[in-house]
C-alpha cells in the first residue's frame, strides 16, 4: 500500500511502497517530524549536550516488530582463515621404475584411478633378463643338488656311500638354496610377479626384456612426467605421481591472536564459493614457526573429500571450531546495521515504544547471533526484526 511521507520539514517527499503489507505504515510522519526539543533552562548560547534521538513506533505497529533482549551466552569460539587444498603428502607417492631402458608402453594417463600394484607403463631393459636368468640357474642347481641329496642317502642307507659323501651333497644342497633366494631379491625389487617368476622357471621359454612399473598404492594419477619411447634411468627417473585423494591437506594460515586457540584435534570446516558442499576436516598439525612475509603461523588441517571435489591450489575458506569456550553478550544479526560510515548501529528501545540509535562494536556471528564487543549492556532491549524500516525511514528526514 503507498505510504505518503508529510511534514519533512515543511516539504513533502514521494510515496514510498511497503512491500511488506504495512510494516513501513508505523507512522513514518511522527518519526520523520519527531524535531528534538531544547532541554528547559537552556540559554541559547549555550545548548544543551546532544542526546540521543528517540524514535516513537505507534503502538499499533508494534506488533510488526520484534524486539529481542541483549543476552549473555556461551559459545565455542571459532577461528576464520583462509588456505589453500594440497595432496595429502602421507597418502602421495611417487612411480619410480627400478631398471634402466627405453618406455615401450604406457597404460594410463593423468585422472586414472588405479590400484596398488596395476601396471602403469613397460620398460624394456636387459637387467630383467639378466636377473631372470640368474634366478633360472639357482633354480636349476637347486633341483640337481636335491637328487643328489636323495640318491645319497638312499645309498647310505644301503651302506654303499660313506656318511660324508651325503653331508658333502647336503652342504651343495644349502648353497643352491642360498643362490636361489639371492636371485629372488632383485626380481621383488623389480616388482615382478610370482605368476611371472614361475613362468620363468619353466625350461625353453623365452625370457621377456619388458618390466612393467606398477602402482604403489591406490589412488589418482595426479601427474604423469614420461613419454613412450623415453629412456628411463633405474631408481631416478619419476614416471608418474599418484595420490589417494578421498582426504586432502587444507594449508591455513593463523594470525598470533588466534594462535593460542588452535590445537591439534580442533574440528573444522571449509568451503569454496565454486561448490555448495561443506567439507570437514580435523587440525593435525600448527606450525613451530612464523612466516616472515605474512607473520602468521601455518595450520594443516585434514579433510575429507570423498568426491574429490576439492582440487590441488584450490581456494577455501576454512572455520576452526576450537575447544576454548567464552561468555560474550549476543543480539539477533537482523539487530546489526550499518551508518551511512559503514559503522555498525542498532536502535535500542529506551521506552515502551521509543527507540534510539547507538553504535556498538561486533564480533563473530553463530546461530543466528551477533557478538556484541562494546556499547551495550546485558538486559538492553534492541530492535530485531524492522530496524531496517526505522533506519530507512530515519534517513529521509
Amino acid at each position: 500500500m503507498p505510504i505518503q511521507l508529510s511534514c519533512l520539514h515543511g516539504r513533502f517527499r514521494p510515496a514510498i511502497w511497503c512491500v511488506s503489507g504495512g510494516l513501513l505504515a508505523f507512522a513514518v510522519s511522527q518519526i520523520a517530524c519527531g524535531n528534538l526539543k531544547k532541554a528547559e533552562g537552556q540559554s541559547p548560547e549555550r545548548p544543551a549536550a546532544v542526546q540521543p534521538a528517540l524514535f516513537t513506533v505507534p503502538q499499533d505497529q508494534m506488533a510488526h516488530l520484534r524486539v529481542a533482549p541483549v543476552e549473555s551466552r556461551t559459545w565455542q569460539i571459532a577461528v576464520h582463515t583462509t588456505g589453500t587444498v594440497d595432496w595429502d603428502a602421507d597418502h602421495t607417492t611417487q612411480a619410480v621404475t627400478q631398471v634402466n631402458g627405453p618406455i615401450t608402453r604406457i597404460l594410463v594417463d593423468t585422472g586414472a584411478k588405479v590400484r596398488a600394484g596395476d601396471p602403469l607403463l613397460y620398460v624394456s631393459s636387459p637387467d630383467v633378463v639378466n636377473a631372470m636368468s640368474t634366478y633360472r640357474k639357482a633354480r636349476n642347481r637347486e633341483v640337481f643338488n636335491k637328487r643328489i641329496v636323495d640318491r645319497e642317502r638312499d645309498l647310505l642307507a644301503r651302506g654303499a656311500v660313506a656318511l660324508k659323501d651325503l653331508e658333502s651333497a647336503e652342504a651343495d644342497y644349502n648353497d643352491a638354496l642360498t643362490d636361489v633366494q639371492n636371485s629372488l631379491q632383485p626380481l621383488r625389487i623389480f616388482g615382478i610377479t610370482a605368476q611371472e617368476i614361475d613362468a620363468a622357471e619353466k625350461q625353453g621359454t623365452t625370457i621377456s626384456t619388458e618390466l612393467a612399473v606398477r602402482a604403489p598404492i591406490s589412488g589418482v594419477v595426479v601427474q604423469k612426467m614420461v613419454s613412450p619411447g623415453m629412456l628411463v634411468q633405474a631408481g631416478v627417473t619419476v614416471c608418474f605421481m599418484i595420490s589417494d585423494v578421498t582426504s586432502v591437506w587444507v594449508q591455513g594460515h593463523i594470525f598470533d591472536r588466534d594462535l593460542p586457540l588452535v590445537r591439534v584435534g580442533d574440528a573444522a570446516t571449509e568451503t569454496n564459493p565454486a561448490s555448495a558442499r561443506t567439507f570437514r576436516g580435523t587440525v593435525n598439525y600448527v606450525g613451530a614457526f612464523v612466516d616472515p612475509t605474512t607473520r602468521t603461523t601455518p595450520v594443516r588441517i585434514v579433510t575429507q573429500n570423498p568426491e574429490g571435489l576439492l582440487k590441488k591450489d584450490m581456494f577455501v575458506e576454512a572455520v576452526i571450531n576450537t575447544s576454548t569456550r567464552s561468555n560474550i553478550l549476543a543480539v539477533p544479526v537482523a539487530a546489526v546495521l550499518r551508518d551511512d560510515k559503514n559503522e555498525p548501529i542498532v536502535y535500542v528501545e529506551s521506552e515502551p515504544g521509543k527507540f534510539s540509535q547507538r553504535s556498538v562494536s561486533i564480533g563473530m556471528q553463530q546461530d543466528g547471533m551477533i557478538a556484541i564487543a562494546g556499547g551495550l549492556q546485558k538486559g538492553e532491549k534492541v530492535l530485531a526484526d524492522g530496524s531496517l524500516f526505522i533506519q530507512f525511514a530515519t534517513s529521509i528526514q
